[in-house]
């Protein structure tokens, strides 16, 4: 099974496609997972009808595909009860304005599904936001009613996107993270039962945000099997430190003195090994996209690293019993 590997642009948005691609290829990518926030602009993918062709011939040029979409920041506007911080992820003339940016966000994510189509990509990976979240620890009390509330209207701000979605033939694939309405297997588990399993709804499995939960990354893909419909690849490193836990003590990324840290490919605690056969076992024949995030260490060095450490790991299911040899004939 030759999975591709592909690295996610959003990292590396402060460069342009065109050096991304050529560096990405020199690493040793064989795609790209485009974001809207950086590299894939769903505005001009949709009324410039020479960008598109663009997009596609730089890739090509490089000889590197794109089979995902990534709108993390338009998705995190569409169910987040508003504060400042997400005036950085709507457009510069709706910052302090709720109402719009969530309206905004909503016909974005439409918008993004259609742009998918036209490009040729079939997953569009993303956030939801949260209207609960900070709810989480229920002090003050968190009541059951508050807690369905909140994926009551993540329901109803999505169900007509996902229209949108099914309309386009695309899958959303959320990736299950903290600040998110689902951030571990049970709130997993209960917003593909609020969409009624609905298949336009599956999961980005990114490994590292369930590591440091203490959430088993393998389970979750064998609990989830048929509604993987993109992976990434992110290591996360486990610190033993009496004087911090794991809710980050308000200390930057790639502070030691956290409890973890997101670190490069093979340089944590996550088990790639088994989540590699677990995809196997599945049968998940997606990309392997390498979201590089190490604070600690030069992003093209970890990057270039990432690519040979995914490659390495990118084995297929046996054919036969590894016994089935000393059988008799």
């Amino acid at each position: 099974m030759k999975r591709l590997i592909t690295l996610a642009s959003g990292q590396f948005g402060d460069i342009g496609l065109e050096e991304l691609c050529a560096a990405a290829a020199k690493m040793g990518y064989e795609g790209l997972e485009l974001a809207t926030h950086a590299h894939f602009d769903v505005k001009r993918a949709l009324n410039d009808d020479s960008y598109i062709p663009f997009v596609k011939e730089t890739l090509a040029k490089h000889g590197l595909q794109c089979q995902a979409i990534s709108a993390h920041l338009t998705g995190q506007c569409v169910g987040d009860l508003w504060d400042e911080r997400l005036d950085n992820f709507a457009p510069r003339e709706l910052a302090g304005k709720p109402e719009a940016i969530r309206a905004w966000a909503v016909e974005e994510m439409k918008n993004t599904a259609r742009a998918a189509q036209k490009c040729g990509v079939k997953v569009v990976n993303g956030f939801t936001g949260s209207p609960i979240w900070a709810r989480w620890y229920s002090y003050p009390q968190t009541s059951e009613e508050m807690i369905e509330a909140g994926f009551a209207l993540i329901y109803d701000l999505w169900s007509p996107i996902f229209d949108v979605f099914d309309q386009c033939g695309i899958k959303f694939a959320l990736e299950v993270h903290p600040s998110e309405i689902a951030f571990d297997y049970y709130t997993a588990k209960r917003l593909l039962e609020k969409f009624n399993y609905r298949e336009t709804l599956g999961f980005n499995f990114d490994p590292s945000h369930l590591v440091w939960q203490g959430v088993s990354e393998t389970v979750f893909i064998r609990k989830f099997a048929k509604r993987i419909y993109h992976v990434h690849l992110k290591d996360v490193k486990l610190f033993k430190n009496e004087l911090a836990g794991i809710l980050g003590s308000f200390l930057p990324f790639g502070d030691t003195r956290r409890a973890w840290n997101f670190v490069s490919l093979g340089h944590g605690d996550t088990d790639f090994d088994g989540i590699i056969r677990e995809l196997n076992a599945a049968g998940y024949e997606g990309p392997l996209s390498v979201e590089w995030e190490d604070s600690g260490m030069d992003r093209f060095f970890g990057a270039a690293e990432s690519c040979e450490y995914a490659k390495r790991i990118n084995f297929s299911s046996s054919l036969m019993a590894f016994d089935e040899a000393l059988k008799k004939s």
